[in-house]
């Protein structure tokens, strides 16, 4: 809660939040001072909150906090949900039980490969768990790199493909720890998560200074642009769903707009993973 808080309030400048700046200032952003008095509270109970003691605050408290803080939907839920946590609500809406190893239904995999645009299935800590043949083809990359179960984030930041694949890898990385961070938020207690947090910290800088940040988002749809080593550039557009059945689990469907070079090079890359499917049976069957 202290880091994200204070790392809020760094990144909005007195004028955006409307307080008048008079000398020298110390700090980036906002002061508590000013964030208090934007909130309706006192200085000491703001910095007493910043410091992480959230016993009995309430929403409206919160509500408040995240209006002077001007947070978005991502970072205003991401505030709730470490509320709750130092508050212990949150053990009562937490699973009781997670699985240690995902294996996709027979019915899942069914409803993917059913699928004809590129579908994928991921977890809270961007495990690749599964994907129709269009998928596949278009995260080859991905699936390349892994010794054991794809990562997207061992991915991006271990692997110097993923510099070639993601043409805007500053944004993809910025995504991909956005991600991990809500998805913290939402179970801090999860230790497959705390494992990869602890490794990619250990072994990239980027990474490490992205965690730092504390940003969080909301990732449900938007576009991407891929650059595929088999058929170039794929301008495309997602939407994630949650599987309802599985908890902390995600379904990303992606797409491209009608009759555009995307839909072309989709096209061939249709053609191309078809392919690679025929010469795979036929390689396993020799």
């Amino acid at each position: 809660m202290r880091d994200f808080l204070t790392t809020r309030r760094a990144k909005i400048t007195p004028e955006q939040a409307g307080v008048p700046t008079a000398g020298q200032r110390r700090v980036p952003g906002l002061r508590r001072s000013e964030v208090a008095s934007l909130a309706g509270m006192s200085v000491e109970y703001y910095a007493k909150l910043e410091r992480g003691a959230l016993a009995g605050v309430s929403a409206g408290v919160l509500e408040a906090i995240a209006r002077a803080l001007r947070l978005d939907d991502a970072e205003r839920a991401h505030l709730m949900r470490l509320a709750q946590e130092a508050n212990g609500s949150s053990v009562l809406v937490r699973p009781s039980h997670r699985p240690k190893r995902f294996t996709a239904r027979p019915s899942l995999q069914w409803t993917l490969d059913s699928i004809t645009a590129p579908a994928i299935v991921v977890n809270n800590r961007q495990d690749l768990l599964a994907a129709n043949l269009l998928g596949r083809a278009m995260y080859s990359d991905v699936y390349a790199s892994a010794a054991g179960a794809p990562n997207f984030g061992r991915f991006t930041f271990l692997d110097s493909a993923a510099r070639r694949f993601y043409p805007d890898w500053n944004l993809a990385a910025d995504m991909l720890v956005a991600n991990l961070r809500t998805a913290a938020g939402k179970d801090p207690r999860d230790k497959g998560l705390h494992d990869l947090v602890g490794e990619l910290s250990t072994r990239s800088d980027d990474f490490r200074r992205r965690w730092a940040a504390h940003n969080v988002r909301i990732h449900g749809t938007g576009t991407k642009t891929f650059r595929h080593h088999i058929v170039g550039e794929l301008e495309l557009a997602y939407e994630t769903m949650d599987l309802r059945a599985e908890d902390g689990i995600c379904m990303t469907i992606y797409a491209a707009a009608p009759a555009s070079p995307a839909a072309q090079a989709l096209a061939l890359l249709a053609s191309w993973a078809a392919t690679e499917a025929v010469q795979y049976v036929a390689g396993n069957q020799a």
